[in-house]
């Protein structure tokens, strides 16, 4: 196939570049629009208690959770006094009249001391939007700066998840763009600097566009079939950017080394199309193979992430086999250079520690062991305000109500009985539901309780269905929403039902989605690990090198999560990086980074490895092969892995909290790889090993899959004319 393939960009390369031009303006154009048509996700696992109980309160009580929050202080007095409390009727009355809005409530109507602040100067307006997340985010970019205002009487301000979840999203767009203006010309710079040369950077750039372009459009037109999130668009980025970048390096740095051995500029393109496309091809199966790992989570937010990384893949893999050689065959000489000097930092480095590899393993293995120490503090936590920059409107909103409010109404589980029940025996689950610890008082159709006590008298007629069946609010306290919220909604799972109940709300919804994640997180690690083991084996035809691989990528892996959890838990460098700690690691984005940097890291392997054992084949010496391939290779390498690294660092300078955890964890895990693992442990493993690094029973050594050497009969003859 790779042969076909350079030999259509050689014969064709006129064709084949004015094709690709075509493709990148269309999908320039196609691509552009893809934000608008990507969606907004809720924390929320299909299937689960909490889903189900979405579900009944939708089709049985016409409402759901309390997504709109509106706090109102008075400017005057107290939010009791005839003149605040007039203002705001008409302010809660405009709200019920809003299209999409549903079960408006607020201290004014049910004098509930949960929707009142302490000190009496502030109140809560709760109401309920209908449709999707997308549906509703988009009608709170219209609805909160119409509801946002200052009057005479009143100080209006909107929060609440949904409006915090919009925000989020919005400040993930702007970093979007951001990181886009950045990183694109930044990276030009840097490849003319490794290069040397204009034309190559150029061509790099172009390569690494297509698969950012084609990637973005390809999510497009996903998303006419299926949901596609808009943080997808992020890693498109930033991985399209950075794996176009990586396989142009190592394409253009082999047809430099195929013309500094004397062949002729098409046999060198064809040479390398054979040699370091098959690489590219392997390298790009182990990334997409990581990110598809993504799909065994119910989420549409993670296999968002898989959608982009096949898309990644196929379209920089298509960018560096055939249009980078199309462009080589018309342009090669204008990026000729000699290749990597005979000696360089790297190699004398790897030289170094394979003159002692006991020493130079044990002393790089202490250091990254230390740096990965704190990953055994490692806590999951539950997303809140603070994924937001500080002053950020909802984040302000909810910073009061957590400061200046007993209760935290805008997180109220919602408990819903399946079956009709007596009065008395739905007045006694109240009451023992409002004892258990961290309840704040319990919403039941048969009045208030607090305490295992009736404080609020009946009619609180829209928590009973029409059949009978009731539904319960249990309002939890603000100490009980910012400690253990899954051990919170167990003990109210728990609670002694006179029905089969289902529980819900928001705090329902994040506990089941952290079960539901953290369940289904063995069986994507088992997928990363062993399809990689299996890719690799079928490169190189070693069993102990793709284990050895397997090893080293997850003691990379361990540096990382031991940097989330010294940064990003325990607020190390909270100043530097803008942020506020939250004490622990909301999970989905450590299993997002676990797939997206197992990658990345095994791309790095495939890249050397291919270079050393076609330095073993030539040769038969396991040392010179891994001091010919490091230097070879790891030049390339290095300077991949900064642009890479550079790229998601873009996103540390952004407002939320979940890419800038995406960005630093992973720059560092590419750059630790790509120096300290591939350049002092891989050679000292490979060193002690020695000829055992290549062995395979006698069954399996057929299975490796084989390229035609360079230079073999037909394919590097010269027939192209």
């Amino acid at each position: 196939m790779l042969t076909r393939l350079g030999r259509l960009a050689v014969r064709r390369s006129g064709a084949v570049l004015l094709g690709a031009l075509l493709v990148l303006l269309g999908l320039a154009a196609y691509g552009a629009g893809a934000q608008q048509d990507l969606d907004l996700s809720r924390w929320s696992a299909p299937g689960t208690e909490s889903v189900r109980a979405a579900d009944r309160l939708r089709a049985d009580f016409h409402t759901g959770n309390p997504n709109l929050a509106v706090l109102v202080t008075a400017r005057d007095g107290d939010v009791d006094s005839p003149r605040t409390a007039r203002a705001a009727r008409e302010l809660v009355a405009g709200i019920a009249e809003l299209p999409g809005v549903a079960d408006v409530s607020s201290y004014w109507d049910a004098r509930s001391p949960a929707l009142r602040g302490e000190d009496g100067r502030r109140a809560l307006v709760l109401a309920h939007l209908t449709g999707s997340a997308t549906d509703t985010r988009e009608q709170l970019a219209d609805l909160s700066p119409r509801l946002t205002r200052t009057t005479a009487e009143l100080d209006v301000r909107v929060g609440g998840q949904e409006e915090i979840s919009r925000q989020v999203g919005e400040q993930a767009r702007a970093d979007f763009l951001r990181a886009e203006a950045f990183a694109l010309p930044v990276v030009l710079l840097l490849l003319i600097l490794v290069y040397r040369r204009t034309v190559a950077a150029l061509l790099t750039v172009a390569v690494g566009l297509l698969s950012v372009l084609g990637t973005l459009a390809g999510l497009r037109l996903l998303a006419q079939f299926t949901s596609v999130s808009t943080f997808a668009a992020n890693l498109a980025l930033v991985l399209g950017l950075g794996l176009g970048v990586d396989y142009s390096l190592f394409v253009i740095n082999r047809y430099r080394e195929e013309r500094a051995a004397g062949r002729a500029q098409r046999d060198a393109v064809l040479a390398t199309t054979v040699t370091a496309g098959r690489t590219v091809v392997f390298s790009g199966i182990t990334v997409g193979v990581s990110l598809c790992a993504l799909l065994v989570f119910p989420f549409f937010f993670l296999s968002s992430f898989a959608y982009a990384g096949v898309l990644v893949v196929l379209t920089a893999v298509a960018g560096a086999v055939l249009v980078l050689p199309a462009a080589l065959a018309r342009w090669g000489h204008r990026v000729e250079r000699p290749a990597a000097p005979a000696s360089g930092f790297w190699h004398r480095a790897a030289l170094a520690a394979l003159r002692r590899p006991v020493l130079a393993g044990a002393g790089v293995l202490a250091v990254l062991l230390v740096a990965a120490a704190p990953v055994l503090g490692l806590r999951f936590g539950l997303p809140d305000e603070r994924t937001l920059p500080a002053g950020t409107s909802s984040r302000t909103t909810s910073e009061i109500v957590h400061r200046e409010f007993a209760a935290e109404p805008t997180d109220t589980i919602q408990v819903v009985l399946t079956e009709r029940t007596e009065p008395a025996a739905t007045r006694a689950y109240a009451a023992r539901l409002s004892r258990v610890p961290g309840v704040f008082q319990v919403d039941a159709p048969e009045g208030t309780y607090r305490d295992g006590r009736r404080t609020g008298a009946p009619g609180q007629d829209r928590l009973t269905a029409v059949d009978g069946r009731a539904r319960l609010a249990v309002v939890p306290t603000q100490r009980a929403m910012y400690g253990d919220v899954p051990a919170f909604v167990e003990r109210v799972r728990g609670t002694e039902a006179p029905a089969p109940a289902l529980v819900g709300g928001y705090p329902g919804e994040t506990t089941d989605f952290r079960a539901t994640l953290l369940d289904r997180l063995p069986y994507a690690v088992g997928i990363v690990l062993v399809a990689t083991y299996v890719i690799l084996f079928l490169m190189t035809g070693s069993v102990l090198l793709p284990l050895k691989a397997t090893v080293l990528n997850l003691l990379s892996l361990s540096v990382m999560f031991g940097c989330l959890v010294w940064v990003f838990q325990d607020g190390h460098l909270s100043g530097l990086l803008g942020f506020t700690p939250t004490g622990s690691i909301e999970p989905s984005i450590p299993v997002l980074m676990f797939c997206v940097a197992y990658g990345l890291s095994m791309d790095y392997e495939v890249f050397l490895l291919a270079r050393i054992k076609e330095e073993h084949e030539r040769t038969g010496d396991t040392v010179r092969a891994v001091g010919e391939g490091i230097r070879h290779s790891a030049p390339l390498i290095t300077a991949a892995a900064g642009i890479l690294a550079l790229s998601f660092l873009s996103y540390a300078t952004g407002g939320v909290v979940f890419l800038k955890e995406l960005g630093v964890g992973t720059a560092l895990t590419v750059l630790v790889d790509a120096t300290l693992i591939r350049v002092v442990l891989l050679p000292v493993t490979m060193r002690l090993a020695g000829r055992a690094n290549w062995w395979a029973p006698r069954r399996l050594r057929g299975l490796r899959i084989r390229e035609r050497a360079a230079g073999d009969g037909d394919v590097l003859h010269g027939e192209y004319v």
